[in-house]
């Protein structure tokens, strides 16, 4: 059988021919984690909805519809959502937009075309896509116009950064704004270039925290994602960050920016050279980033996106101040107990003696870190914690670090009635059963681990 070859990066391709982007956030400045008094677990009953949009590495001429409710854990919603009418699609970002429908704009045309216009559809269900318009960007001598990502400022205004090339030089993009001029999004203002950012940038995407509007762009050049500063959306813009500053590595395009639930932000981008994709995250307003992670299930197929974030209906109801037992929704005679301060998995049953069947009961509480989330307490008065990714009870010593350690996102498990319980410092890590032992672990996107991670609560043993 002939396999149909991968779809080439444009900047692979490019390599032989030269020798927020999605709606932002606009957050007030907060000590500690970043955003964290504007950024909270989901409310009880309600849920965290991440939505992604992304052609394929097999395929460019249509895109898939994923979602999640970590940012981690990606799953198919719908494949071949939206097919344009003619042309292709790639780079897709979405957005919301204030009359109730989700709006993706996106480039036109595979690498070796000119591509003069960047398309527009648009979904009241984030699943079924119609068809808007391909609007020609109006620049002079235009070559390429590519990579268009959503901006909506906080005065509310809808703006599209597009990279575009003009015929004197194809290969060398500038970033340029877009400005919606009415709100059905099918006006735009005269484009203007981004000061300070320069030529031969690519995949301009800015967030707004406070009055500062924070760029990230790719350096065609060097291949490495750079990070400027500006007090204008249209600049100037400062760049403050060259070369490998965030510990991504070169080849890297396509950066898109989210806040998470404990108020840290995580960035998506494109490893094109090593054909993965990629997220890292930041709690000191972007000065430091952890190692960056391939992104379980859909790294590889995915190609270069944006995400919404959304709180939904639909999440986990739990009551607290009740004490409850959590049974494995995949080993059913089995349930949490402390033994020697661990949490372990052993069978429970009503022949367990009285003091089995107490270790096996907690009292659920407000998470320490954060209300909406959750804690968990022993008879003797300890919190569940994680201490070297191992699930084990101790007092609370009064610090954030232990508070952090301490608190757990509610997140939708598997089975009927059962709950996920995410790291709330450790987004994408959950309370898993490993050997019968608790551990907090890093999702790895398989149905196994999603089974292992599901606990159902019930009546408490004692």
């Amino acid at each position: 059988m002939t396999r149909r070859p991968p779809t080439p990066s444009r900047r692979t391709l490019l390599r032989g021919l030269v020798a927020l982007p999605a709606s932002a956030l606009v957050l007030g400045e907060a000590p500690g984690l970043l955003g964290t008094a504007l950024a909270a677990a989901p409310p009880s009953g309600s849920a965290t909805r991440y939505t992604i949009v992304p052609f394929l590495n097999s395929n460019d001429g249509t895109v898939n519809v994923y979602q999640s409710d970590d940012a981690t854990d990606f799953r198919l919603v719908k494949s071949s959502a939206y097919t344009p009418p003619s042309n292709r699609i790639r780079d897709a970002s979405v957005f919301k937009h204030t009359d109730g429908f989700y709006y993706i704009t996106y480039t036109t045309h595979t690498w070796q075309d000119v591509s003069t216009t960047i398309g527009f559809a648009r979904s009241s269900d984030r699943v079924n896509w119609t068809f808007l318009y391909d609007y020609t960007v109006p620049i002079a001598s235009l070559s390429r116009a590519w990579a268009p990502e959503w901006f909506v400022d906080s005065d509310g205004s809808v703006n599209v950064i597009v990279s575009c090339s003009t015929t004197n030089d194809e290969w060398i993009f500038t970033p340029y704004l877009l400005k919606a001029t009415n709100s059905a999004l099918t006006a735009w203002s005269s484009p203007v270039a981004l000061s300070g950012i320069g030529s031969n940038h690519i995949d301009t995407f800015i967030v707004r925290i406070g009055s500062i509007y924070h760029a990230f762009t790719k350096n065609e050049t060097t291949k490495y994602i750079e990070y400027a500063t500006a007090s204008r959306l249209t600049g100037p813009y400062t760049i403050s960050k060259t070369g490998d500053w965030a510990g991504w590595g070169s080849y890297r395009e396509g950066p898109a920016l989210v806040q998470l639930d404990n108020g840290g932000w995580r960035i998506f981008f494109d490893g094109y050279g090593d054909g993965k994709y990629y997220y890292s995250d930041s709690y000191d307003t972007f000065a430091t980033w952890s190692a960056p992670k391939a992104l379980p299930a859909v790294s590889g197929t995915a190609r270069h996106f944006t995400v919404i974030k959304e709180t939904v209906s639909g999440g986990v109801s739990l009551a607290k101040n009740v004490t409850r037992s959590f049974q494995s929704a995949n080993f059913s005679t089995r349930y949490w107990q402390e033994q020697s301060a661990l949490l372990n998995l052993p069978v429970v049953s009503g022949s367990s003696s009285s003091a089995e069947q107490q270790a096996s009961t907690f009292t659920v509480v407000a998470g320490l870190a954060d209300a909406n989330g959750y804690s968990f307490r022993d008879a003797a008065g300890n919190y569940l914690r994680h201490y070297g990714f191992r699930g084990r009870f101790d007092p609370n010593d009064g610090t954030s670090t232990f508070a952090r350690d301490a608190t757990f996102i509610a997140r939708t498990g598997t089975a009927s009635g059962s709950v996920r319980w995410e790291s709330y410092n450790y987004p994408g890590y959950y309370l898993r059963h490993y050997n019968y032992q608790l551990r907090v672990d890093p999702s790895d996107g398989t149905d196994l681990f999603r089974q292992d991670s599901s606990f159902v609560p019930v009546t408490a043993w004692a």
